[in-house]
């Protein structure tokens, strides 16, 4: 053999062994748990696509069209997702048996935006003993926010007592002498804006709130309730409830010819199921605290955010009604969450997932109001923490005032 040849062969070998350590480089930067691969991202959900709450259902469906849409753009760096979502019908055993279903047997990666404070309450424990994300859940309870006990558990939206902080701050600069009645849901939903209220109302409280009347989600109807509470004489009605309840509430106030100030909790705003089933004239003067925008408002035509939502419902979900808010919400969370999964690159660890879930800074989806951005850090798994006041009327809600930055701690 000839010197030059041998020469060859000798950088032939380099190369070929060069090449095997870059591409063994290559694979070691790459890392899975289950549930993620270099062509898929398995994504679990439960929603109550029946039931008490039902109303929700869009939002499952919603994110669904959403992964959709991202999967015909290529996926997130390259890997398509395969959203997996159960109805647990809003029952708590129910999502227990679904949840154990999609981590057990379908293998999921994460549980993402499942909804309900009770249902998920069922499975925090779970989920964290397994070491699964119980990511960006749909529910405000405070208690999401807690990174220090439960360090695979983030909620999404503000939280219910920061609402309520909200509330009762504006409920005393106008009416300081309020007689105020609370109706709530008797869960830890319901429960948590009583506690936010009554944070920010001090020992004010025991004058200004002359009733508390709770309701379950399994009572067909709530009038009885509404009636009693009219008899109170209280001129501040604060409405905790999910949108079938809340709808009653606003129909069978306007029947009473009750006119309090009726302040209502954002999770009951959607125009398509709380408000046209009450009725646009009964509705009329309702206040609230939003986030997001909400595409039937012809003020956001021109926004760039609320243009590409709009195309998005075009071409993935024809014919849906615009005007039901749980749209843009599901919308702004299935953002939220690619754009975690996209900063997590080729590291899909359930550990990774959630430190970039906690690092998420001045982010802003398409459907959140101008100047509220997603913020979270180690010791934060508060994502929005930002309201602005708003009114219902002629047909549609008018925002009002600064926005309003709440310490969900305080």
């Amino acid at each position: 053999m000839s010197p030059i040849t041998t020469r060859t062969l000798l950088s032939f070998a380099a190369a070929a062994a060069l090449s095997v350590l870059a591409s063994h480089g290559a694979l070691a930067q790459k890392k899975y748990d289950t549930g993620a691969t270099d062509t898929e991202i398995r994504i679990g959900n439960v929603e109550a696509y029946s039931g008490p709450a039902s109303a929700y259902g869009i939002i499952g469906k919603t994110e669904e069209a959403y992964f959709k849409m991202i999967n015909d753009q290529g996926g997130i760096n390259g890997r398509r997702i395969n959203f997996i979502s159960y109805d647990d019908g809003y029952s708590p055993p129910k999502t227990v048996e679904q949840v154990r279903k999609l981590i057990e047997s379908d293998e999921v990666f994460l549980v993402f935006n499942a909804l309900g404070t009770p249902t998920q309450t069922a499975v925090q424990k779970y989920h964290n003993a397994k070491r699964v994300p119980q990511l960006f859940l749909a529910t405000g309870a405070s208690k999401w926010n807690d990174p220090k006990e439960f360090p695979w558990t983030m909620g999404f939206q503000p939280s219910y007592r920061v609402e309520a902080r909200i509330f009762a701050k504006y409920i005393l600069k106008e009416k300081p002498n309020a007689k105020i009645a609370i109706f709530y849901a008797n869960d830890d939903f319901g429960k948590d804006y009583v506690l936010g209220i009554k944070e920010v109302l001090g020992d004010k409280a025991k004058t200004m709130i002359v009733a508390e009347e709770s309701y379950e989600t399994t009572e067909p109807s709530i009038d009885s309730h509404i009636v009693k509470l009219k008899g109170t004489g209280a001129d501040v009605f604060v409405n905790i409830s999910t949108p079938k309840f809340a709808a009653q509430a606003i129909k069978k106030i306007a029947e009473l010819e009750w006119k309090p100030m009726h302040v209502m909790t954002d999770v009951s705003i959607s125009i398509g199921a709380v408000m046209k089933p009450a009725g646009l004239e009964a509705s009329e003067g309702v206040l609230s605290a939003g986030y997001l925008k909400d595409p039937s408002d012809p003020q956001w035509k021109d926004d760039e955010g609320m243009k590409k939502f709009m195309a998005f419902i075009e071409k993935y979900m024809p014919g849906a009604n615009i005007s039901d808010a749980n749209l843009a919400y599901g919308y702004a969370a299935a953002q939220t969450l690619v754009q975690t999964l996209t900063q997590c690159g080729d590291n899909l660890t359930r550990d990774n997932v959630m430190k970039q879930a906690a690092s998420l800074k001045d982010y802003a989806p398409d459907t959140l109001i101008p100047g509220i951005k997603v913020n979270t850090g180690p010791n934060d798994f508060a994502p929005i923490e930002q309201l602005k006041m708003m009114q219902f009327k002629g047909g549609k809600w008018d925002l009002f005032g600064d926005i309003i930055s709440a310490d969900v701690g305080g």
